[in-house]
């Protein structure tokens, strides 16, 4: 069997569905505010606040792209008290994003 028949192949084996997810994942990803929440929730969890505050952001801007980012699974949340920290929820992803970083900075 040759590349393009493997290619053909695993094509087949994608189900809309999975299809649905990895094209709203890279969507995800394609989106620069996104990375910069996600990239810092890679290293620690944090409160809305915090995001906005480190990341120079509108809470209203942070909140709307957590919720992105949660309904797709990426992140996810925990509530202490009246606050809500936030967090990574998907290692392949932040691979996936820690990889193109390097791929990036050429390391």
């Amino acid at each position: 069997m040759n590349n393009n028949e493997n290619v053909t192949e695993t094509m087949k084996d994608l189900d809309e569905e999975t299809l649905f997810i990895v094209s709203q994942t890279f969507k995800a990803l394609s989106d620069p505010t996104r990375i910069r929440i996600l990239h810092l929730l890679s290293k620690e969890e944090q409160s809305v606040n915090q995001i906005a505050e480190k990341l120079n952001l509108l809470q209203s801007t942070v909140s709307h792209q957590l919720r992105f980012l949660k309904n797709l699974r990426l992140v996810k949340y925990r509530r202490e008290g009246t606050s809500i920290y936030y967090s990574q929820d998907d290692r392949h992803v932040m691979n996936l994003l820690q990889q193109t970083i390097q791929h990036a900075r050429h390391e």
